[in-house]
């Protein structure tokens, strides 16, 4: 029998003292067992990893909440978002709460304040206004000065969707740590996927104008001229350099792609020196959040910001992207028509990497031993034959509305390629689902190709991840930055598909994730930083990820 569907957190708190109980008498278990065999060490990713396990499973089939969770109908997410702006001209803003499953996470007293502040100082700094003319003076003039009251980060685009949402998101992190002006240099293929996030205001760089003063603005590759440590290289910068705001050059760039040619970034003493600069250029595909973590000056604020580190993307997401009307009625036109009716919302999204390929067959090999594994697709009945009469899938949806959908689920595929919808599809043509569960499986598109350039086809791309973000349960490929920003839109923990890194399929086939955060694919590595926080701590909360021995994430 496939399982009942998880109720939303908000209605579970009922329960929350059993398992806070069970949660906490098998970690203390794991842990006795961890110190007996002295494995108890930081380094060792088996214990903590097995501690998490059991939180995860202590915690309702691997997801968590919290009691003071945002109400469904609350469509400012429980003070998450700002009040008074345009619904017509943002739709998605003020509709979300009706398509989520999940509101795992109330945004912090500390981190609303944070939010009104930082649009008040938007409003004040942003394009238009007479605070940014006298910046782009300033950037004109060729050096920062002390007295400039506002200055910025500039999000440049690298990468493709996943990736942009991601550093987007860690972006304004960082300008709500430093107290920056967070504006993006949106290229054509972008301009029409995300609503102005901030009240009475414009978080675009205006740069088609000619205005702007710094020529060729988006790299071309990640080692920049004049990038942070080229300029440190060059003696032109540094904490060693003793130079006054004068001498300070009026902008920097922070190249923070997955080649990670600015490591030094995450230090203390480094970031006192990008400080002084009036003008960040940020070229990241990369969710570096949790590094930020680990910069010492960073971490009793986001201690305060974010008391489940769990949650930073996931809010700051929802705060932050909110698809535009076009796409939002992509995404909204096909979940009412086709996912709405039924009980229970599947999505799996499948990416294979050039790295990491195998055959098709084994692929989905992969995916169906990972569903038994973790118990994600409805089990067919191998000897029975299906009594749909060949319908198909849109005939099954329909068939559910009308029964209540009481015993239905619906499996959305978001991948390039049709053929692991086809199988599917035909798994449950084929086969009857077990206890008479109908299943109806659907794919909005197959674009067989990414192509980031063209807008149409991002905002195909956006609204699919949208529609992924709107289900029960998500089974998502290992490192894809597609799949991480649905599971953290969506408030879900996924389960991972492994990667198949040397095209071998992978053993076991899949892990379902402890924590719903995105993976720092390339954090920092062997930098010495001068101020650093306690390291108990860090390794507390940033861990290595699930699906990635090289990347990081944050955990609770």
């Amino acid at each position: 029998m496939v399982p009942k569907p998880v109720e939303p957190w908000p209605m579970r708190e009922k329960k929350a003292y059993h398992r806070a109980l069970l949660a906490g008498s098998l970690t203390t278990l794991l842990l006795l067992a961890c110190f007996v065999l002295g494995r108890q060490s930081a380094s060792s990713a088996a214990c903590w990893l097995q501690i998490d396990l059991a939180k995860l499973t202590a915690m309702n089939n691997g997801r968590a909440g919290t009691t003071n969770a945002p109400q469904r109908g609350d469509e400012l997410l429980g003070g998450l978002l700002p009040a008074g702006m345009d619904r017509r001209a943002c739709r998605s803003r003020y509709e979300s709460w009706r398509y989520y499953k999940y509101f795992p996470y109330a945004a912090s007293p500390h981190l609303q304040r944070k939010l009104r502040a930082y649009e008040a100082r938007h409003r004040r700094c942003a394009p238009g206004t007479p605070l940014y003319a006298k910046s782009v003076e300033q950037l004109r003039s060729g050096r920062s000065a002390d007295a400039m009251e506002c200055s910025y980060v500039v999000w440049l685009p690298f990468d493709g969707l996943g990736n942009r949402m991601l550093s987007m998101v860690s972006g304004f992190l960082y300008a709500l740590l430093t107290d920056r002006v967070f504006l993006v240099a949106l290229p054509p293929d972008s301009t029409d996927l995300f609503c102005e996030p901030f009240p009475g205001t414009t978080w675009r760089l205006p740069v088609d104008d000619g205005d702007f003063p710094v020529a060729n603005l988006v790299p071309r590759g990640q080692d920049i001229e004049r990038s942070y440590t080229r300029l440190l290289d060059g003696k032109v910068i540094g904490p060693d350099a003793n130079a006054t705001a004068a001498g300070v050059p009026p902008y920097v760039y922070l190249s923070i792609g997955w080649q990670l040619k600015d490591p030094l970034f995450f230090c203390g003493e480094h970031q006192l020196v990008l400080g002084k600069v009036n003008w960040l250029l940020l070229y990241s595909d990369l969710y570096f959040a949790p590094s930020l973590y680990a910069v010492a000056e960073f971490q009793d604020e986001l201690r305060r910001l974010f008391p489940a580190k769990e949650s930073v993307s996931h809010l700051l997401s929802r705060y932050l992207l909110h698809p535009t009307n076009p796409v939002w009625s992509l995404a909204t036109r096909y979940y009412r028509s086709y996912l709405a009716p039924v009980k229970r919302r599947i999505g799996v999204q499948i990416r294979m990497f050039r790295y990491g390929t195998i055959p098709a067959d084994d692929m989905f090999n992969q995916i169906l031993a990972c569903s038994r594994q973790e118990n994600i697709l409805p089990e067919t009945d191998d000897g029975a034959e299906d009594d749909d009469g060949g319908g198909g899938d849109k005939a099954v949806a329909t068939r559910s509305a009308d029964n209540g959908g009481s015993n239905s689920t619906a499996i959305l595929v978001a991948s390039l390629y049709a053929d692991y919808y086809e199988r599917l599809r035909s798994r449950y043509y084929v086969h009857a689902a077990k206890g008479g569960e109908r299943v109806a499986v659907f794919q909005p598109s197959h674009e067989e190709r990414q192509a980031t350039a063209n807008m149409a086809h991002n905002q195909r791309a956006l609204a699919e991840i949208y529609l992924l973000s709107f289900s029960e349960e998500l089974l998502t490929s290992g490192t894809s930055t597609f799949g991480y920003v649905s599971s953290n839109l969506a408030g879900v923990r996924p389960t991972i598909l492994l990667t198949a890194y040397g095209h071998k399929v992978p053993d076991p086939p899949c892990r379902r994730a402890v924590s719903m955060e995105p993976c720092n694919l390339t954090p920092p590595k062997g930098v010495q930083c001068q101020s650093k926080p306690p390291k108990e701590d860090v390794e507390r909360h940033v861990r290595v990820c699930e699906d990635s021995k090289n990347g990081v994430k944050f955990f609770d």
